[in-house]
């Protein structure tokens, strides 16, 4: 399978990078009302080429905001609805037999696609979750020995209703860490939810959603990510971070490298996001809480898979850290 792949030679400037991304949340907004916030760190997360996890009781919009990311990128999407008896094979694919020329032949899942919508991932069994980790973390596939890659723009939205519901999994470690982001929805605000019964008047707006920008322009805005410039003054702020979750003693499991890096990126791409070429301790405070909240487990709340009180916790910490001036 081919991957799409950037040009070397291609070194856009700021100007021309700023409208893309205005544009794409622009249009995402069309139809997730009253949420710019989220928007934004969405789009942050795809730019750092990072996943998504979107954690809300049912009916807030999850699984819309999903689609309409989707739906703004012209590239392949599908749309995987996790269930208790769904098998690793229906996600990644399997060998079927071929019968005029004798062989078994692979049959790619529906995680073959640019953008995946991993809808109710809790919903399922841990060993079917397991099967996206490779996905996630290499961009491929291994199936019976054989290895897949998966085109290039990737990204995996997933959504999940909180742990406490009936017939849910908690995630796994492994699972939450491969996440870059994890977002809530909320309830709208009165004056939105108006909105949202004018919208609906004529079907689901979703459905009429267009593209936005092309994949090769998500491969132009990644590569941008990872010029912007970080002082060295921000990565010592940042680690001081990472490093407190791991000295606190309201932490059991502190923030990891891989969460530290997370982080690193992700300042970058929100940094691009606002329309700068550097990232400034702003950016690293906003994606502090998204970030790590999912990564740390508190001593009091151990394997209980329960975020609000990890949020607080860092707060706490973040605001006890001096910021580079």
């Amino acid at each position: 399978m081919k991957v799409t792949q950037l040009p070397d030679d291609v070194s856009p400037s700021l100007e021309d990078l700023l409208p893309l991304t205005n544009r794409l949340m622009d249009n995402v907004g069309l139809v997730v009302l009253g949420k710019p916030e989220v928007i934004r760190l969405a789009v942050v997360a795809l730019l750092a080429e990072g996943h998504i996890l979107i954690e809300d009781v049912p009916g807030v919009g999850k699984t819309l905001l999903a689609r309409a990311l989707a739906a703004s990128i012209d590239c392949s999407f599908r749309r995987i609805q996790f269930t208790p008896d769904l098998l690793p094979s229906d996600v990644l694919g399997s060998s079927v037999y071929h019968a005029p020329s004798g062989d078994f032949v692979f049959k790619p899942g529906p995680l073959f696609a640019h953008v995946i919508l991993a809808d109710e991932i809790n919903r399922t069994t841990p060993r079917t979750q397991s099967a996206l980790l490779e996905a996630m973390s290499d961009r491929q596939v291994s199936v019976e020995g054989k290895t897949y890659p998966l085109d290039a723009p990737f990204i995996v939205l997933a959504t999940q209703n909180p742990y406490e519901y009936e017939g849910t999994y908690v995630l796994p470690e492994s699972q939450l860490d491969r996440f870059m982001i994890r977002l809530r929805m909320g309830y709208p605000i009165r004056s939105e939810e108006r909105k949202v019964f004018a919208s609906h008047r004529q079907g689901e707006p979703v459905e009429t959603l267009g593209p936005a920008l092309s994949a090769e322009d998500i491969l132009r805005l990644q590569r941008a990510v990872r010029a912007v410039q970080v002082d060295d003054a921000i990565s010592e702020y940042l680690l001081d971070i990472i490093h407190a979750t791991r000295r606190s003693e309201d932490l059991h499991v502190g923030a990891s490298t891989r969460g530290a890096l997370t982080l690193y990126r992700a300042a970058q791409s929100l940094a691009l996001v606002s329309g700068r070429n550097y990232v400034v301790p702003d950016d690293v405070k906003t994606l502090v809480v998204p970030v790590l909240s999912h990564r740390v487990v508190g001593k009091s709340f151990l394997q209980a898979g329960e975020f609000g009180a990890a949020e607080a916790i860092i707060r706490d910490l973040v605001d006890r850290i001096k910021v580079p001036t």
